[in-house]
């Protein structure tokens, strides 16, 4: 029998399934939050939790530093549902072209904000001490894309050139961002 894959992943033997398939240990443990944007998501995806596959559902635990930021960026393949459990966090998304507009919110513990699949948001902690919250995304496997990570940080590098008139920067500004990532 062939095997079956389901958003990317290949479905288990029903009869190789094992309680341990459907675990995940490990979500009370608050992430490491002294990196250059002050924030660490914990995943728990069909990666992390094989029980997942098929279901459409996923995870993830975001711990913020006082001024931390979980930095623009997109899911392609899930809307995200967040609730902050601890703290104040100004969110944000940005609609699609022509009008990109902006939707903020400041949320307090409690809270929950909707991000629409595929569209560039943000979260930034704006409170006095660490703040928490948890996504619910709508895919086992809901990719995501940082975007200066993606733009300046790609393997390989995007042109120079083409970076600074997307910009309407100089060159120079393209290279000094690029070396950051």
């Amino acid at each position: 029998m062939k095997d079956l894959f389901v958003n990317g992943v290949v479905c288990k033997d029903a009869k190789l399934v094992k309680a341990d398939d459907f675990l995940f240990r490990g979500l009370h443990v608050m992430g490491n939050t002294s990196n250059d944007v002050g924030s660490n998501v914990t995943a728990v995806t069909v990666a992390e939790l094989a029980g997942l596959n098929t279901l459409g559902i996923s995870l993830a635990r975001i711990d913020f530093a006082p001024g931390g930021i979980n930095p623009p960026h997109t899911h392609p393949r899930a809307t995200e549902v967040l609730t902050v459990i601890e703290g104040s966090l100004l969110v944000g998304f940005v609609t699609s072209n022509p009008d990109n507009r902006l939707f903020t919110k400041m949320l307090e513990k409690g809270d929950v904000f909707v991000f629409p699949q595929g569209l560039i948001h943000f979260q930034k902690n704006v409170g006095y001490g660490h703040a928490l919250a948890i996504a619910g995304l709508s895919s086992q496997n809901p990719g995501v894309i940082t975007i200066a990570n993606a733009v300046f940080g790609s393997n390989p590098d995007i042109a120079e050139d083409i970076l600074a008139k997307a910009f309407q920067v100089d060159i120079k500004v393209v290279r000094q961002i690029q070396s950051k990532f």
